[in-house]
C-alpha cells in the first residue's frame, strides 16, 4: 500500500505535470471505485488544475473549486503517461479503475490489482467531505515532541505498531513505515504505548521523522513506475523475512495476523526474543 512518502511524491510528480492543465476526460470504469455523485465526475471536464496535495494517504487534486480526491488502498496505483490513450475502457475489464486525460494529451489511469478492490475516488468541493480524510490525526511532519508524548500519553496501553499505523491518532503511516520506525528505534511492536521513558520518547520520535524525511528524498523527483521499486529496495526490515538484519546481521522475522503481518529484528528489537505469536508473546519492553 503507497504510504506518506510514495504519495508525498505522487503529488510532487503531478504537480509538476498537471497543474495549469485542464480535464479533457475522467471515465470511471470501475462503478466501486466511485464513492460520491454529487458534484459528478463530469464537472471536473474543463476545469484547470490549481495545486495537488497529500493527506495522509490522500491524493488532492483540486481544480477551481473541485476536488478530484484518490485513495490507492492495498492494491493501487496511479500510472502516467505522456501520451494518454482517448479510447474507451469496458467497464469491469482489466485492473482500470479510472482514466484522465489532460488537455496537452497527457494523463494517467488508476488500477488496481486482485480481486479485493478498494481503491476510492471521490469527487467533493471541499476534502474534508471525503468521511476518510475527515477522521485523519495530525501529519507526522507537524508534529513537535511534545505533541507525539500527548499521543502516546493517551494511547495508553496500545502497542507502538497499532498507535503508528492508526490513520485517526497519526496520518500516513503503514503497516511498512511503522515497521521500519520501529526497527530504527530499536523497540518491540507490542511495546505498549504509554510505557516510553524520556529518552525512549526522543528516540521514538527521531526515528519517525528521519525515517519519513529520509524516504520522501530517496523518491523525490524519481517517475512514478519507480516508486514501488524504490519503497521496495530502501527497508530494513519490512518483507524481508529470512533476510539478514543490515545492523546486526540476524534474520528478519514475522508475526502474521489475519490481513496483514509485521517483520521485526529480534536481536534490535526484543531482546533477542522471538515474537511467535501476537495472542501469546509477552509485551517487551
Amino acid at each position: 500500500m503507497p504510504e506518506l512518502p510514495e504519495v508525498e511524491s505522487l503529488a510532487g510528480f503531478l504537480r509538476e505535470r498537471a497543474v495549469e492543465r485542464a480535464f479533457v476526460r475522467a471515465d470511471i470504469t470501475a462503478i466501486s471505485a466511485l464513492k460520491t455523485y454529487d458534484p459528478p465526475i463530469s464537472s471536473l471536464v474543463g476545469l484547470f488544475i490549481e495545486d495537488v496535495r497529500r493527506h495522509g494517504k490522500f491524493l488532492d487534486i483540486s481544480a477551481q473549486g473541485v476536488h478530484l480526491i484518490i485513495h490507492l488502498a492495498r492494491a493501487g496505483w496511479l500510472r502516467w503517461r505522456e501520451e494518454q490513450s482517448t479510447g474507451l475502457v469496458r467497464p469491469g475489464k482489466g485492473p482500470i479503475a479510472c482514466r484522465v486525460v489532460l488537455d496537452d494529451g497527457s494523463g494517467f489511469d488508476l488500477t488496481e490489482a486482485g480481486t479485493q478492490k478498494k481503491l476510492a475516488v471521490y469527487v467533493v468541493r471541499d476534502p474534508a467531505e471525503v468521511p476518510g480524510i475527515a477522521r485523519l490525526g495530525p501529519d507526522p511532519f507537524s508534529l513537535t515532541l511534545e505533541d507525539f508524548g500527548d499521543i502516546l500519553k493517551q494511547a495508553g496501553r496500545v502497542q507502538l505498531k497499532g498507535v503508528l499505523r492508526n490513520q485517526s491518532v497519526i496520518a500516513g503511516i503503514g503497516n511498512a513505515y511503522s515497521d521500519e520506525i520501529l526497527h530504527v528505534a530499536k523497540m518491540s511492536p507490542f511495546k505498549p504505548a504509554s510505557n516510553l521513558t524520556t529518552d525512549e520518547l526522543q528516540q521514538l520520535y527521531d526515528a519517525m521523522q528521519d525515517t519519513l524525511r529520509d524516504a520522501v528524498a530517496r523518491s523525490a523527483g524519481l517517475a512514478v513506475q519507480d516508486l514501488k521499486s524504490e519503497k521496495k529496495s530502501g527497508m530494513r526490515v519490512h518483507g524481508r523475512k529470512g533476510q539478514k538484519c543490515p545492523i546486526c546481521g540476524d534474520i528478519v522475522r514475522e508475526v502474521s495476523f489475519a490481513d496483514s503481518s509485521l517483520q521485526y529484528c529480534a536481536t534490535c528489537q526484543t531482546g533477542g526474543k522471538p515474537l511467535a505469536d501476537r495472542r501469546l508473546s509477552k509485551l517487551l519492553k
